[in-house]
């Protein structure tokens, strides 16, 4: 009851200050999901939840982009409601992950429906632009950052956590094992398939050899992941000083066969 509506607030709350923050900022990246579930866990009372879940729902939506503006999947939204339905129900963290990406396309519908509403506002914006009234305008862009950009998906967000968690919760204790067990392993493919989608974008030969030296590293030799990434910060380092300086070392050889160059001009 009022628990959940309580719960309900302070994700549609989290929804509302990551989201007009980082617009206001200009994108700070804080409503990815590496940020916005630990924000949400914490604000729920189980952050450990909530940065176990961060780390494998940004993996998730790594390699999703909103090219053109178009999001295809929210993944702030889908983060702050999989995080609040695992800390509520008390979940398996695989089951709350297997239900981020429905939930996160959702979301995104709702966002490209509300666009022509905001679109419908530039009329305004541009008399308020140009009537000179900086104090004015610059109020009413934060205020609109904050509490009408993301409107639809606070209102959606609030109501799905205060009156759908605990029908949610009943649909999935009534389900049979196959199908959560499904749930499971589908969650598991998802992070495979975030990198996977991220790795077509940056693949290239120079580095493509990290990525079957970190498979090694992790499923023959076992290594945890902390220590991988040391292992990979460190070659990281190394690779990038060691390319500064051949580049340091080029520059001197052109000044050099320059000058050369230009005393034998002299010379002749």
């Amino acid at each position: 009851g009022s628990y959940m509506i309580q719960s309900g607030l302070i994700c549609a709350l989290v929804w509302i200050l990551m989201q007009g923050t980082d617009r206001l900022l200009g994108w700070q990246t804080l409503q990815r999901p590496i940020v916005t579930a630990t924000v949400t866990g914490f604000l729920l009372g189980d952050i450990r939840t909530g940065m176990i879940m961060a780390a494998s729902l940004e993996a998730i939506f790594m390699g999703i982009s909103a090219i053109g503006g178009s999001i295809p999947s929210d993944a702030c939204a889908s983060s702050i409601i999989a995080v609040a339905y695992t800390i509520l129900t008390g979940a398996d963290v695989e089951t709350g992950l297997a239900l981020a990406m429905p939930i996160g396309t959702l979301m995104g519908s709702a966002n490209e429906m509300w666009k022509p509403v905001l679109a419908a506002l530039a009329p305004y914006w541009e008399k308020m632009a140009g009537s000179g009234k900086e104090k004015s305008y610059r109020t009413q862009v934060m205020l609109c950052g904050y509490f009408v950009d993301r409107l639809p998906q606070a209102i959606i967000m609030f109501a799905a956590i205060a009156f759908g968690v605990s029908s949610l919760e009943h649909v999935m204790n009534n389900m049979p094992a196959f199908i959560m067990s499904g749930l499971s392993a589908s969650s598991s493919m998802m992070t495979g398939i975030g990198f996977a989608i991220l790795l077509s974008m940056i693949w290239n030969k120079e580095i493509g050899c990290f990525f079957f030296l970190g498979y090694v590293l992790s499923k023959y030799m076992s290594l945890p992941t902390v220590a991988i990434a040391i292992i990979a910060a460190v070659i990281a380092i190394t690779y990038f000083c060691n390319e500064k300086k051949i580049n340091d070392v080029l520059k001197i050889a052109e000044k050099s066969g320059a000058s050369s160059s230009v005393g034998e001009e002299d010379l002749f």
